[in-house]
């Protein structure tokens, strides 16, 4: 594989060729400017990922390249410079560092310590770079919250107001529902957006691994520990700690949390020395932790720490206005990862989400898109590709079963007449329609459920 392209900057002919000379033996491509103002025009026209600059030349100095780069950082363009001199002095190099530069060469210059000092300036190149596809991947998957609907408008207002502050968030919801999204977001829009979100799942391992996994632990604490190893609430310091599914961490390591979040410090595991963190945490359940705290199952101090702000997610089923919209976005995602572009839903299997019941919420839907998607052969996506008609459909019907009859009939109803709704627009008229009813009838039955529509 063809190496990066290096740019080699010296107004001494002979210095840019015996280095240029040399670069190519290793490999590498080269361009060359004999003074800074060339340098300028060649970063713009060749993009090269490394430039070897000489600190003293006429005119445009090296120092000024310098400080003539720095506004393009902002733009993503940190091209990595290892400066070289032969005047080298310390208030040289130092001024170098602070505007900028990687490394400080001073001729004559060890051609073996240069294809180090070049290797190591573009490793660290070549992370930033990762680093920065990583982040844009992040914010392009998690950058948007599908929201029309006002149920879910009000909580998304909320939670903007919340992450300004360090306060403990509460997220409460059916599985499903977008929880990790909107604590990814609430960090997003916090001032801590720079330092890390770290995700902790409560339920995912056995007691003594989760220990591990939040506190890390000192070498020689059991056996294989043969060194340290920091915790993910150590490597979050500065930023956000996500634990989902907090009602199921046990009530030993609540209390190591509650200390956590009162006195901002722990210690590892098999250590003495407290270790202590800045950090902001939020924590996400679909159980009732009100009725934990009565069961005896989870620490009611613990509890109040965590519950300053609660935003409670609603079910798909009681947003249909956004499932269009999320239809859309999941499909627009899947037909570019498939590589099919162009690809959609018809109307008639528009008209099968908005009818479907979405026990599993967003996530449903997203495996629903996702499996039609891999497996269409053409361009347009019908009811029959969605495969809604599995056992689990009927699941949230099922849920009325444990409620008294007149309970479970006027649940039922309201659903039926949410989804006439949805697949009539908000429209009375014609959800009427759609369910053989008197208009005057649905707009009585819609006034005595609370319901709402366009009309």
């Amino acid at each position: 594989m063809m190496k990066p392209k290096i740019l080699v900057v010296d107004d001494d002919p002979d210095i840019v060729v015996m280095l240029c000379d040399r670069l190519e033996a290793l490999g590498y491509q080269t361009v060359s400017a004999p003074d800074g103002q060339r340098a300028l025009e060649l970063v713009e026209q060749e993009t090269p990922r490394l430039m070897l600059l000489d600190l003293e030349m006429p005119r445009v100095t090296g120092i000024d390249v310098l400080k003539r780069l720095a506004p393009l950082r902002k733009y993503g363009h940190d091209l990595p410079v290892i400066v070289m001199t032969a005047h080298g002095t310390i208030h040289a190099a130092v001024e170098a560092m602070k505007q900028g530069a990687y490394d400080f060469l001073t001729k004559p210059f060890d051609a073996d310590y240069l294809e180090i000092v070049i290797e190591k300036a573009l490793e660290r190149e070549s992370l930033t770079r990762q680093v920065a596809s990583l982040q844009d991947d992040v914010a392009s998957r998690y950058a948007h919250i599908i929201a029309k609907s006002a149920s879910m408008t009000s909580v998304i207002a909320l939670a903007q107001r919340a992450a300004n502050s360090d306060a403990g968030v509460l997220l409460l919801g059916e599985s499903g529902t977008g929880k990790e999204l909107f604590a990814r977001s609430v960090h997003q829009w916090s001032p801590r957006r720079s330092m890390p979100f770290v995700v902790i799942n409560c339920v995912a391992l056995t007691e003594s691994l989760l220990e591990n996994e939040l506190f890390g632990h000192e070498k020689g604490a059991f056996t294989g520990a043969d060194r340290l190893q920091k915790g993910k609430i150590e490597m979050a310091d500065g930023g956000t700690v996500f634990l989902d599914e907090i009602g199921d961490m046990p009530m030993n390591l609540q209390a190591s949390l509650l200390r956590v979040l009162q006195d901002h410090e722990f210690h590892r595991v098999g250590g003495v020395r407290m270790v202590r963190v800045n950090i902001r945490v939020i924590a996400a359940t679909n159980k009732d932790l009100k009725q934990a705290v009565a069961a005896g199952t989870f620490r009611e101090d613990l509890y109040f720490r965590l519950n300053v702000v609660t935003l409670t997610l609603p079910p798909l089923r009681e947003r249909p206005d956004d499932l269009p919209a999320l239809a859309e976005f999941f499909m627009k995602r899947y037909a570019a990862e498939t590589k099919k572009p162009g690809l959609r839903l018809s109307p008639e299997a528009l008209n099968a989400l908005m009818s479907y019941g979405w026990p599993g919420n967003v996530r449903e839907l997203q495996n629903v898109l996702e499996r039609a998607a891999v497996l269409s052969e053409g361009k347009v996506i019908e009811a029959e590709d969605l495969a809604l008609t599995s056992a689990v459909a009927p699941r949230e019907g099922l849920a009325d079963l444990d409620q008294p009859f007149h309970e479970s009939v006027e649940g039922h109803k309201k659903r039926i007449i949410r989804q006439a709704l949805a697949r009539a627009g908000g429209s009375q008229t014609r959800a009427a329609e759609v369910l053989g009813l008197q208009r005057t009838y649905l707009a009585r039955l819609i006034k005595q459920m609370g319901l709402k529509s366009a009309e």
